[in-house]
């Protein structure tokens, strides 16, 4: 009685054992790289890292036509490029004018920090790997990643040297 008794306990042992390494297993498997949105200078220096919480982030900027906010938002793909799939503005006509979208723009929903919100022409969406953009003082660029503080782009640069590129980094 007594060998059976020390048989079974062993073999729940094994078995919880087992049960635990599988549940580590899987959750190794389900935790996915950590990405990142990299800002970098003309020369390729890190300026800035924000850890991306979820795929998704945004880029706004003062309209240097209309004088007035806009943002493109991006969705990051499963290769690590990024697509954009929405743009919004406080004013409709950078919508409709400056980006000229083939689609009616929409009011935004409570929440949006903008007023309109459209998707991208479907039959011309850009996707990057990275994109350089001009940080001036006047296009007052900024990173907004969801769940963290906004990232004022401008500051990081000098007017000399405007020029910043961003990135996905992927770190496992």
């Amino acid at each position: 009685m007594r060998k059976t008794a020390i048989a079974i306990a062993v073999v729940v042992c094994l078995l919880t054992l087992g049960i635990v390494g599988l549940n580590t297993a899987t959750a190794q498997d389900e935790n996915p790289a950590t990405r990142s949105v990299v800002v970098r200078d003309g020369d390729g220096d890190v300026l800035a890292r924000t850890p991306l919480d979820g795929d998704r982030f945004a880029v706004g900027y003062r309209n240097s036509i209309y004088e007035t906010l806009a943002e493109e938002r991006y969705t990051v793909t499963a290769d690590g490029d990024f697509r954009l799939r929405e743009i919004a503005a406080v004013q409709l006509a950078v919508l409709e004018e400056y980006y000229g979208v083939p689609g009616a723009p929409t009011p935004a929903e409570d929440h949006d920090r903008l007023d309109w919100t459209v998707p991208p022409d479907p039959a011309n969406t850009p996707v990057f790997t990275e994109l350089s953009l001009a940080a001036t003082d006047l296009g007052q660029r900024t990173l907004y990643v969801p769940g963290k503080p906004p990232l004022e782009l401008w500051r990081l640069v000098d007017d000399d040297a405007p020029f910043i590129v961003l990135e996905i980094e992927e770190k496992s």
